[in-house]
């Protein structure tokens, strides 16, 4: 089974974009190459900051469309691993 990746950049005026993929290396090098998605191809370079494999690209992207909508603060706690705080920050969105 191929292995699916959500994955989050950190563009280059810090803000940050979530996407998913089945080939994450490929996707990062149409990112910074202005292939990519429309949000970035403005914001380049990208540097890959967090991602997590799952075994279909179809919950790649369930987890994609959940992380979109977090908070900047709630995205940061994922990708500095502070787990504990995610529900924490759920509540003051």
């Amino acid at each position: 089974m191929k292995s699916a990746y959500m994955y989050i950049l950190e563009c280059s005026d810090d803000s940050f974009y979530v996407g998913s993929t089945i080939d994450l290396s490929l996707r990062i090098i149409e990112h910074n190459s202005g292939i990519g998605a429309n949000y970035t191809k403005k914001r380049i370079p990208v540097k890959l900051i967090y991602n997590e494999e799952f075994d279909s690209i179809e919950e790649a992207f369930l987890r994609e469309k959940q992380v979109q909508k977090w908070s900047r603060k709630k995205k940061i706690a994922l990708i500095k691993g502070e787990f504990d705080r995610l529900k924490e920050l759920s509540r003051g969105k």
